[in-house]
């Protein structure tokens, strides 16, 4: 009884935290990172992968279908684009209240002998962003009425879980919901990355993004000591597959991540630089840094290496050869190489890293049935088209397919076209190029089909050193996260997808501000 007084009175934080930072257009920049953060990290790294689990890879498309479906009701029927969004904000709030009886019933299953208290402890911690959430997206919508009768009935829900017994719990189990959750999981993560009606404060200067990062932080601190207490309170059917498995890869990837900053640090000393007059090395920078080069070398084995710089080389041959330009080229660059190697190289390749260990999470999960090295390729290439990877980026997503048990096919695949294979990319070629490009990848599909590239001969480094790398690799990033702002940080990945805003009828730009601002010319100042 206890636990469930403790997760009501959790959701009742929402609307003291709400009256406080919306005083000013600062503290509401640092509850909207807060609440992106949270919430939108534990869709993606909790709630996502237990929907795999048990509904498979169909999962995905209902997903997908809730996050873009309502973005494209909005361009399609511009007129009705305030109902869409209505409709899909009405989606998101019945798929919390749902989920508030599977939180009821699960506080029941903490009580019991031999469970852990971590997992009610769980829920009521994760109640907090939610309750912010409700309050955040229902109180300018519909006023503070509506938005008080949401939380009550969340209050109710909950209770019944409670007290409802295992009859009801197994009618809302996942097994019968599956799908239906998927799509309000998509709906809840659409509202989350566009901004709600009614908090457009415009910020063009981005003089509060220090306070979203803030936020952000505050968000990143209590995303990880959700997932801890998940990590401690769950037995998970697939122990590859869920928080410790991130923890498992951050360990390892963090040191080698930290000696790849310090090169690109002593090769911009050294006149390797982005700006380069020469066509050729600033084609060597954008495909394997060098920095990248040393990722593959020392976690993927030296044939991987061998693979990768024989086929960048003869990429970047063909781009210089036939003088193809580089995409998103930097407008400018820092004098210092320790603020390019630990800041604007940090800004440009942290969102692609954290966005390749989730893609791995999701995609390499073992509910998607992705084992022939044929759907493996497709799957990338769309994955790849829409955006334009670094370097960096790359080689942590093939690290980490590798450790999901992806084919040796897919990894290779990723490790050349991953950098080069983007919308953005193609326009600048005409079709003789491309032509040439797509036999390059095919040659070396075809090499990576005859030639086994996996080795033992990997790096192992002591617990010690991993945990001093994924240190200084969370501070670097965290500090990036609070230089930028969360949505600034993540708006870097949709570089080749330049969405208009959802210009709605009654001036509300639903807050997709993130490709074409002077502030985010900052992030787009460098290749590698």
């Amino acid at each position: 009884m206890l636990y469930l007084i403790a997760s009501c009175i959790a959701l009742l934080f929402g609307p003291l935290f709400y009256r406080y930072f919306s005083s000013g257009s600062g503290l509401q920049k640092g509850l909207d990172g807060f609440i992106f953060v949270s919430l939108g990290g534990l869709v993606l790294i909790h709630i996502l992968p237990e929907l795999l689990e048990h509904g498979g890879f169909i999962t995905l498309f209902f997903v997908l279908l809730g996050v873009w479906g309502p973005t494209a009701s909005e361009k399609l029927f511009h007129r009705y684009s305030d109902i869409t969004h209505n409709i899909t904000l009405t989606l998101g709030i019945g798929g919390l209240l749902l989920h508030t009886i599977t939180d009821g019933g699960a506080m029941v299953l903490a009580q019991q002998e031999g469970n852990s208290i971590l997992l009610a402890l769980g829920v009521i911690m994760h109640r907090l962003p939610v309750g912010v959430a409700i309050w955040w997206l229902l109180k300018p919508q519909v006023g503070t009425r509506w938005a008080s009768i949401v939380l009550a009935a969340m209050m109710l829900l909950t209770a019944a879980g409670y007290f409802a017994g295992e009859q009801l719990l197994t009618q809302l189990s996942l097994e019968n919901t599956v799908y239906l959750q998927a799509f309000v999981t998509g709906s809840i993560l659409h509202v989350v990355l566009h901004q709600p009606h009614g908090h457009q404060h415009e910020d063009k200067q981005g003089k509060y993004q220090y306070q979203a990062g803030i936020g952000s932080l505050f968000g990143l601190g209590l995303l990880a000591l959700l997932l801890l207490m998940d990590t401690g309170g769950h037995e998970h059917t697939h122990h590859n597959h869920g928080p410790e498995q991130f923890v498992s890869w951050l360990l390892t990837i963090s040191p080698i991540l930290l000696a790849s900053y310090v090169i690109a640090t002593a090769r911009f000393a050294l006149g390797l630089r982005p700006s380069h007059h020469s066509l050729a090395l600033r084609w060597l920078q954008r495909l394997a840094g060098p920095e990248a080069l040393l990722v593959t070398l020392l976690l993927l084995g030296p044939w991987f290496a061998l693979y990768q710089l024989f086929g960048l080389l003869a990429i970047g041959v063909l781009m210089t050869a036939t003088q193809v330009e580089i995409t998103d080229p930097h407008p400018s660059q820092p004098n210092s190489a320790l603020r390019f190697g630990f800041g604007q190289l940090i800004d440009r390749s942290a969102p692609w890293i954290i966005l390749s260990l989730v893609l791995a999470n999701v995609i390499g999960h073992p509910s998607v049935p992705l084992e022939n090295p044929a759907t493996q390729v497709f799957i990338l290439l769309l994955v790849f088209l829409p955006m334009r990877f670094c370097n960096l980026g790359t080689v942590i997503l093939a690290l980490a397919l590798a450790y999901s048990g992806w084919s040796q096919i897919a990894i290779a695949f990723t490790l050349l076209a991953a950098p080069v294979l983007s919308i953005g990319q193609l326009k600048l070629m005409n079709w003789k190029q491309g032509l040439m490009l797509g036999v390059i990848l095919l040659a070396g599909l075809m090499v990576a089909d005859q030639v086994t590239l996996s080795s033992t001969t990997t790096l192992n480094l002591p617990d010690s050193v991993n945990m001093i790398g994924l240190v200084a690799i969370a501070l670097l990033f965290g500090a990036s996260l609070l230089r930028l702002g969360p949505r600034q940080f993540l708006s870097r990945l949709m570089i080749n997808i330049k969405s208009a805003p959802h210009d709605h009828a009654k001036g509300h730009d639903h807050g997709h501000h993130h490709s074409h601002s002077k502030e985010d010319n900052s992030g787009r100042n460098h290749q590698h």
